[in-house]
């Protein structure tokens, strides 16, 4: 089992910035992906940004130029810096874990809340 902490949303004026972060603990693959998604109200959830543990990254378009995923494997931890946030940023983030090797079983924080409003 691996378990996932997520803290850093809160809100946040449009143009503003947030750095979200996520821990696991548990049993931890060396070979993972790390990432994090967000569901709106009445939206399906959808991935933002992935990153796997040799770094390479991977960013929905909405989320390029203004997001940075990034991760400290020293501490099993990933982290999104989200700059130039928009009102359509306003969801609900979910840390996602899932090893590389084998079949894939998706882990999930319990979701924190950003809201991007004036």
């Amino acid at each position: 089992q691996v378990q996932l902490v997520e803290s850093g949303g809160g809100l946040v004026q449009p143009g503003g910035s947030l750095n979200l972060s996520c821990a696991a603990s548990g049993s931890i693959f060396r070979l993972n992906v790390m990432g994090w998604y967000r569901q709106a109200p009445g939206k399906q959830r959808e991935l933002v940004a992935n990153i796997n543990s040799g770094g390479d990254t991977s960013y929905a378009d909405s989320a390029k130029g203004r997001f940075t995923i990034s991760r400290d494997n020293t501490k099993n931890t990933v982290y999104l810096q989200m700059n130039s946030l928009k009102p359509e940023d306003t969801a609900v983030y979910y840390c996602n874990y899932y090893k590389l090797i084998g079949i894939r079983t998706d882990y999930w924080g319990q979701g924190t809340q950003v809201t991007v409003s004036s």
